[in-house]
This record gives C-alpha cells, sequence and structure tokens, in this order.
C-alpha cells in the first residue's frame, strides 16, 4: 500500500521529526512511503531519510515566504494551534491541493492542525488517521474544542501513551474512531552496548525550561561531592544552555558537568555512559529514555506525565523520583553510581525491556490498525463500534458533520483560488 506523512517541516529538528522518520523507514521495507513537508526552509533535511523514503515540500521559504498567499492568514489550520503563525492561505491551499490529488492509500498526520486538514480534506477513499505527539491536556480549551468537532472525520487517533489514549477517550467523545496509543519507535542500536563500566551519567534532549537540567545539574552536585570521578554529560541545545553553564561555575561543577552540544544520532554518545538520566517536569512519551534503554544503560528520571512511567520499571531497568525533588534524584543517582553489579543488572534489563519499542513490534501495531481501518472505511462503517444507540447517533452525526467540513474545506480552497486570481 502506499502510505504518506503529513508533517509540519522535516528539514529541521525535533522528537516529530524522529519518529516520523524512524517509523516511515520501517514501514518502506514493505509498503511505498513519502513524507509530505508543509514547510522547507534548508536544501536538505538536518536528519538522514532512507534513500526508500520519499521527501516532498509543499511550501519552500526560501523562494515563497513573501508570497501574498503567505502573508494572509490561515483558514483551515486551526487559530488556537501552537504552529498557527507558520501557516498561511498559502499553506491551506497547498495542502488542500496535495490532499485533492493523493494517490495514497493511507495519510497520516503528525500534528493536530495537519490532522484538521486530513480529517476535513481528505478523500472519501484514504484512510486518516492522526498522530498526537503531545497531549490532550496540555492543549489549551481552544484548540480542544476544535479538535473535538474535527477529529471525528479520522478514522484512528494514535497518542504515544496508554494514559494520553484514555484521557482522549474519555473527554473527547469521538465516536466511530479508533483511539489507541501507539509508542514512538527506537531503531536497533548498530554499535556493542555499554557495558556499564564508564563512569559517565548522560542525559540527553532540548535545554528548555520543562526539562529541568537545573534540577539534574543541582542533584549531580551530590554525586560528585562523594565520586569526584563521575561526569554528568549533557547533549542538547536551546535556550537554557547560558543559565546552566552559569550554574555549573557557580556550584563548582566545571570538572564533573558538562554541555556536549546537540549530538545526531545519539547512540554513539549513549553507548559512552553507564546511566541515563532525565528531570524533566512533563514528557509526552521519552524518546531519550528509551534510547539510552536500547544501548545498555539503566535511566534515572522523573516520574512526569505521561511518558516515564510507561516506560521505566522502577527498580528493575531504572528508577523513578518524584517530579521536582532534587534530593530524590541524587539518591536514585548514587544508588547505581555507588553499585557496579546492580547498576549493569539493571543496564542489561533495561536493553531487553526497550525491545518493545523496537520498529518491529511498533510496525506490526501500526500495520494491524492501518489493515482493520482500510477494511472498515471500504465496508463503509467506522473503525470504533458504536456501543449503544446514542454512540451510534453521535457516529451518524459525526459523519454528517465530516461532510460537511468535506464542503467547507473545498469552499474555502475555491475562494483561496479566487483571490490569487
Amino acid at each position: 500500500m502506499k502510505i504518506s506523512f503529513l508533517i509540519h517541516n522535516a528539514y529541521g529538528i525535533g522528537g516529530t521529526i524522529t519518529t516520523t522518520l524512524n517509523l516511515a523507514q520501517a514501514l518502506a521495507a514493505r509498503h511505498d512511503v513519502e513524507i509530505v513537508s508543509v514547510l522547507r526552509h534548508r536544501e536538505r533535511p538536518n536528519f538522514t531519510v532512507d534513500p526508500r523514503v520519499r521527501l516532498r515540500p509543499l511550501v519552500d521559504l526560501r523562494t515563497e515566504k513573501d508570497d501574498p498567499l503567505h502573508c494572509r492568514p490561515a483558514r483551515v489550520f486551526p487559530a488556537a494551534e501552537y504552529r498557527y503563525q507558520q501557516y498561511s492561505e498559502l499553506t491551506d491551499r497547498r495542502i488542500a491541493e496535495w490532499l485533492e490529488g493523493t494517490d495514497a492509500d493511507v495519510v497520516i498526520g503528525t500534528r493536530p492542525g495537519l490532522n484538521v486538514h486530513l480529517a476535513s480534506q481528505a478523500p472519501p477513499q484514504v484512510v486518516r488517521v492522526g498522530q498526537e505527539h503531545l497531549t490532550l491536556d496540555k492543549h489549551p480549551p481552544a484548540l480542544r474544542t476544535a479538535l473535538r468537532r474535527a477529529y471525528r472525520g479520522l478514522d484512528v487517533l494514535t497518542t504515544v501513551t496508554e494514559a494520553d489514549a484514555a484521557a482522549y477517550r474519555r473527554k473527547m467523545r469521538l465516536p466511530g474512531v479508533r483511539v489507541q496509543a501507539l509508542p514512538n519507535s527506537v531503531p536497533d542500536p548498530v554499535l556493542p552496548a555499554a557495558d556499564g563500566r564508564a563512569k559517565v551519567v548522560v542525559a540527553a534532549g532540548r535545554l528548555v525550561p520543562v526539562k529541568r537540567y537545573d534540577l539534574l545539574v543541582g542533584a549531580f552536585a551530590r554525586v560528585a561531592a562523594e565520586h569526584p570521578d563521575w561526569q554528568l554529560r549533557i547533549y542538547g541545545k536551546g535556550e537554557e544552555r547560558d543559565r546552566l553553564r552559569r550554574l555549573v561555575q557557580r556550584l563548582g561543577l566545571y570538572d564533573n558537568v558538562f554541555l556536549m552540544g546537540a549530538a545526531a544520532p545519539m547512540e554513539a554518545e549513549w553507548v559512552k555512559g553507564s546511566i541515563g538520566a532525565a528531570a524533566s517536569d512533563f514528557e509526552p512519551f521519552g524518546m531519550t529514555l528509551v534510547e539510552a534503554m536500547r544501548c545498555g544503560l539503566p535511566v534515572v528520571s522523573t516520574d512526569c506525565p505521561y511518558g516515564p512511567g510507561e516506560i521505566i520499571k522502577d527498580g528493575e531497568d531504572g528508577r523513578l523520583v518524584p517530579v521536582g525533588d532534587s534530593g530524590a534524584l541524587a539518591e536514585a543517582l548514587l544508588e547505581l553510581v555507588g553499585d557496579d553489579e546492580r547498576r549493569r543488572r539493571m543496564g542489561r534489563t533495561a536493553m531487553e525491556n526497550a525491545r518493545r519499542f523496537a520498529p518491529g513490534p511498533v510496525v506490526e501495531q501500526a500495520e494491524r490498525l492501518i489493515d482493520e481501518a482500510m477494511s472498515a472505511r471500504r465496508a463503509g462503517r467506522p473503525v470504533a463500534p458504536a456501543r449503544d444507540g446514542f454512540q451510534r447517533a453521535l457516529v451518524s452525526r459525526g459523519f454528517a458533520a465530516r461532510d460537511a467540513a468535506h464542503a467547507a474545506a473545498g469552499g474555502a480552497l475555491r475562494a483561496v483560488r479566487k483571490g490569487q486570481r
């Protein structure tokens, strides 16, 4: 089958881009796969794209950023979506035209605003899969209202955790839409796993406030005081870099804590460590946790919503500590730093347990969902069966709303074309 991913900007850097490329690469072994990037701002992507996966942009900002249509606000992309300011009548038009002419069997949207386009504008024969890489509870109320209406036009909505899937089922009332958790996948490592001997703790991710690297550095001060031969290496870039550098200097940790900058891929850096660490206040999933575990590192993490608790088995392949608790984070790190045998045993267990996030198992789940959705759409029935008369009425109204949305979207596209003439 032909599978198309619709993504914001495949030429940038971020977790959604990484996970989309991972899944596209795995699916390309058995399917015709393309990635459609709404925006493009550079010649080549930051990440390597598998040669079996086609990449095509819709709007090239290098030459079209001053297009008159790109100076007008978007009409279809929801105004409450985080990326709204980067969308326009031009992106509305290009997305609608691409969806109108696509020969894909399945289109997978990768953020809320794009899922709205997909739900309302995809041709009737196309299976519509919306992905949620953030979480419902983090969306502003206005966006949740827009999604509640639009998402009834989807066949499947996937979240990266069971907790978020449960929130969608409980709060959004999407009759006929299959809402299911589908975790992100991490490619199989190609380097030998870490052996737990290096006296290095590794952390990675964007240097932004929610990741709480300040908490991690503060906790590591206790580790360095008791084990001065251990290091903390933090990989990533972002707005917090200068503040973290000042914190390292103030705590006198310049021989123990190192801001390493960005590294892609990270596998070569994970295997140089013995413990992974994360101190986030919030994680929709936790890709870096899985990456570290797949390389043989036990991970010490805050038990923040939503991902870490579904990835780490506390005391078995890592440690979970309360959010914002620097003391608990330090104690958990010291527990593994000071016990070589336990650290190595937990690292081996982490590598084994994290295999459930390998491309194979995740792709199998994705293919089952897609097959069920294709069968349902061909039979003219929803993917998620209605449970009672009330739900069947909601499903019927949902299909009617979808048809109305198709008509409205078509009208908006015609208006854009007329305006351009």
